[in-house]
């Protein structure tokens, strides 16, 4: 098992469609976990939800979040992103971020039609700034 550098972890989860898993903290104090599209924007992760879902809910009342994207073929990579989230109603930026989003997991022949799905007064923009990364690769070798 080796440690990631920094390019070599933002390459990684940069990577084809990789999907994130986003963990966050319902009003019980349970942990919620689903799967998100995303793009990395600087020291940001990028990604939508609906507004009313339980991790739009989680995110507006406590901005904290881990993301794990993982390589599930031998030898196993991982990365794991702590971040604090701000929730970004501006219409023009959900577009705009659920556009390239869209690209990037459905093809760029799709993207504007995936933009236009995400960027609806229902959704938030989530810009979640990172805080502390954990990543390893190789974790079988």
């Amino acid at each position: 098992m080796e440690k990631m550098t920094e390019s070599e972890w933002r390459a990684f989860v940069s990577e084809g469609t990789r999907t994130g898993k986003a963990a966050v903290t319902r009003a019980d104090g349970a942990p919620h976990v689903t799967p998100i599209w995303f793009v990395l924007d600087g020291d940001d992760v990028v990604f939508n939800t609906g507004r009313d879902t339980v991790k739009g809910r989680a995110l507006a009342r406590d901005p904290r979040v881990c993301i794990c994207v993982d390589d599930e073929t031998p030898p196993y990579s991982y990365v794991q992103i702590q971040a604090e989230a701000t929730l970004v109603d501006d219409m023009d930026e959900m577009l705009r971020w659920a556009t390239a989003i869209g690209g990037r997991y459905m093809g760029a022949d799709r993207a504007e039609e995936f933009g236009a799905r995400n960027a609806v007064p229902t959704e938030v923009l989530v810009r979640a700034r990172i805080t502390k990364v954990i990543a390893e690769r190789d974790i079988a070798a």
